[in-house]
Order: C-alpha cells, then structure tokens, then sequence
C-alpha cells in the first residue's frame, strides 16, 4: 500500500486577499463590544420610569460608538432594585440612598443578607418624604392612630415609613395603620375619607402631587421635629430640605427631610459599560436638566456628592477624575 501524500493547498492570490479583507483585526473586534443593560427603575407611574428613559436616552446616544443599549425595565422599587442587583438580573439600578446604604452595609432589613459589592455610579436627586393628608392632620403626631398609605412592600417609600416609625416610638395601638393600595385610588380614597394620608418620597415638582392636592381639600404637613432630627443625625445618607411653596402653590415652605436617588450597580460590572454610563451622564448634565423637572437644579458635582451610599465603581471614579469632579 503507497503511502498517503498530502500536498499543501495553494489560494488563488485574489481569493486570499478577500479573505484577509473580511477578517476583523484585534482591534476591530474589540471595538464591536456590545451589551444589553439594563436599569431598574420604579413603577410606571413614579419619578424613577420616566427618569430610566432620559437615562437611557442620552447613554445610547453613543450606542454606534460603546456598543451597550440601555433600556429602562419597571420594578417595585428600590428593595426590589438592589435584590435584583444582587441576582443579576439587572445590570443598573435606581436605588434610594437610605436603601443602598442599609444594604451595602449589612445593616436594618439586611442584617443577615449584606450586599459588599454594591457600587454607585452617580447621584441623581433629592427625593423628600412628603405627606398629603386629610383636613385636621396638621403634623406628624396627627398621624396616631390613623391609616396610611405609604407606597408597596418592596418600595423605597415603605422603608423610609418603617424607619419613621420607629424614630417616632408611637405606644402600642397609636402606631398609624399601613395600607397597600395602587397609586391611581390615593387621591379618591383620601377625598372619600377612606385613608388618612399617602407618604411618598420623591423629587419636587411633582405632577402626583399636584393631582392629589387638585382633587380636594388636602394639606402637606411637616417633617419634622425631634425624632426626625436623630434619624437624620444618625444616617449619613439622610439630610433635611424644604417642599417648595412655589412648586404647589403653598403658603410657606414645608420641612421635611429626605434621601438621594442614587444610580447603582456591583463591583462585577464590566467597566466598559460603567465607564459609558458615567462619562455619558456625566459630560451631559444640561441635557438631564432640560428633560427631567427633578433635575433642573442638578449640577455636575451632585452627582460626585461625599453622601453616596456605597463606593464608586472603579470605571467612574477613573471617568469623574478624568473630568476634574474628583481628584
């Protein structure tokens, strides 16, 4: 039996050169990286859905050069936000700062279940506990007793309530009764007397705030007072600030005090996509500010602010260096 010979294959010259045409060099492969990312946002008719789509609308606006697609998703909320952070099955979320801060520090709902690898990418706005209730509830005190709905299980606003709650140290029976109830039957349900009061968290202007005060005689009333100073005191992420009179056509300012919205995701997260996020926000502030009415006094070292509630992600810290917010 001869012995198999194997001759070597000759390419026609001008067939080789289009296949080496159509190769993608080492550096073209790198720049064709793309990723889906997603943001956890909030329920539909909330500040965080709206504020998912102008955040999603000026990252991928450099879609063609990063190769990441941003699209907003609609959650429960912010404990909902950090749970699927957690379980990856978001790649960003929007997340009050009270909430981050429990969470990455293993403290309140996550004394058992800490969250290390939490991280910020950017503070966005000021979110006030702001309470609309019924005539002859004038202060926090009123509240004793009566019924509140104070946003879903799962929701920022509900964690913020508890912690209220317990800084206030109502005796047993006087401790206001939480009350589900979806966002659309607020404004009837106070109206017909069959809540005492709605407690959300959000930035002002608010447009369901202003529904709710239009429907009928209702009243925001003070944050405020002892209590409320110690909670404040006693959490970095908390700080105190006034419902503007002008935003709702009030007599004076109302006190309260509140929380930041706070752009998040882990310390896992491929810095590519954390690095397109920052510098994309970050270098268009103007634009956030002329297409969110919360973020119309926002500035560019807001977003850097020292009250974030876990670590920058290394790539936005490189990205806010870069742009001389931080040194």
């Amino acid at each position: 039996m001869g012995r198999a010979i194997v001759r070597p294959t000759f390419w026609p010259a001008a067939l080789l050169a289009l296949i080496l045409a159509v190769q993608p060099s080492a550096a073209e492969e790198n720049s064709k990286f793309r990723m889906f990312a997603s943001v956890g946002t909030g329920e539909t008719n909330g500040i965080y859905y709206p504020l998912g789509e102008v955040i999603c609308g000026i990252v991928n606006q450099n879609l063609h050069e990063s190769g990441i697609r941003c699209s907003r998703e609609t959650t429960p909320g912010s404990v909902y936000n950090v749970n699927a952070l957690r379980d990856g099955e978001l790649e960003f979320a929007l997340i009050q700062s009270d909430v981050a801060y429990d969470a990455y520090h293993g403290i309140g709902a996550y004394a058992e279940a800490p969250f290390p690898t939490l991280r910020s990418v950017l503070a966005l706005h000021s979110e006030l506990v702001t309470i609309v209730a019924r005539p002859g509830i004038h202060e926090l005190g009123d509240l004793a007793g009566k019924r509140i709905v104070a946003g879903p299980a799962g929701s920022g606003s509900r964690a913020t309530w508890e912690a209220m709650v317990k800084a206030l140290g109502w005796k047993d029976g006087q401790t206001p009764r939480t009350l589900d109830m979806p966002f659309d039957a607020i404004g009837n349900a106070l109206c017909k007397g069959s809540i005492d009061a709605s407690l959300l968290v959000l930035g002002h202007p608010s447009g369901k705030i202003r529904d709710l005060l239009s429907g009928c005689a209702l009243n925001l009333i003070p944050v405020d007072g002892p209590a409320i100073d110690s909670l404040v005191t006693a959490a970095p992420y908390l700080k105190k600030g006034p419902i503007p009179a002008n935003a709702y056509g009030l007599p004076a300012d109302v006190p309260s005090f509140g929380v930041s919205a706070i752009l998040m995701t882990t310390a896992d997260m491929d810095g590519r996509a954390v690095s397109d996020f920052a510098s994309s926000l970050g270098t268009e502030i103007k634009a956030l500010q002329n297409k969110s009415p919360v973020l119309e006094n926002l500035t560019a070292q807001d977003i850097v602010t020292e009250a974030l509630p876990a670590p920058l992600h290394p790539a936005a810290l490189e990205v806010y260096r870069k742009l001389g917010l931080l040194k």
